[in-house]
């Protein structure tokens, strides 16, 4: 196989790993920030609930709960696997990285200052008011550079989906390559997850600039 036509082949794979990458971001930011205020209930039984299911989600493997959520219910329930794996591929990658956004979230949180939650009250502000328009937008700017980390990550960690077949960028180097006796294609899948990465890091750099108020 020439190295155009296996630079084709894994470009079939690249819109698999796109999907995987923008379909997380798009469940797991916000079900993050659910689960982060669920972590910061002031209910000891919630809170300490909650904590326990995030150490799961960050103590256990992602191929793991990827083999899991994609297989268990045949396992358990005698159900028939989802023929589309992208389904239960982005429902393993959504609920792992919303536990990680998750602690990021509380972090940002509780770093602002009681007085500002105070000074808001002083001022008719209401507490969902002073959220969105105080406090979310300073924890946005005080977390980026942790959520550029788990993004950039994010990138890596959708080749784990070819545990489940998933066809995506990587899947299709693997097969490639078995089937050519060759290690190219994972050289060629490694540019492409670098280009990628490359991007994501540009367009995150750019988003954090553009909160530096300061400059």
């Amino acid at each position: 196989m020439s190295l155009m036509t296996m630079i084709e082949k894994m470009f079939e794979g690249l819109g698999g790993t796109c999907a995987i990458f923008f379909l997380t971001l798009i469940f797991a930011l916000p079900l993050g920030m659910g689960v982060a205020m669920l972590r910061m209930s002031k209910s000891k039984l919630i809170s300490n609930i909650t904590r326990f299911i995030i150490s799961i989600l960050r103590g256990t493997p992602l191929m793991l709960q990827l083999i899991a959520i994609t297989y268990g219910p045949y396992y358990l329930f005698h159900l028939s696997v989802s023929r589309n794996k992208l389904i239960p591929v982005v429902i393993a990658f959504a609920i792992n990285y919303a536990a990680y956004f998750a602690e990021i979230y509380r972090s940002g949180i509780e770093s602002i200052p009681v007085g500002q939650y105070e000074a808001a009250e002083i001022l008719g502000y209401s507490k969902i008011r002073t959220f969105f328009r105080i406090i979310l937008p300073q924890v946005i700017k005080r977390i980026m550079p942790s959520i550029t980390n788990e993004v950039v990550t994010l990138v890596k960690d959708t080749s784990m989906a070819f545990t489940v077949s998933y066809q995506e960028m990587f899947t299709i180097g693997k097969q490639i390559a078995n089937s050519e006796t060759s290690f190219i294609p994972f050289v060629v899948a490694g540019v492409f997850y670098f280009l990628f990465n490359a991007i994501v890091d540009y367009v995150m750099g750019k988003a954090e600039k553009s909160m530096n108020y300061y400059q």
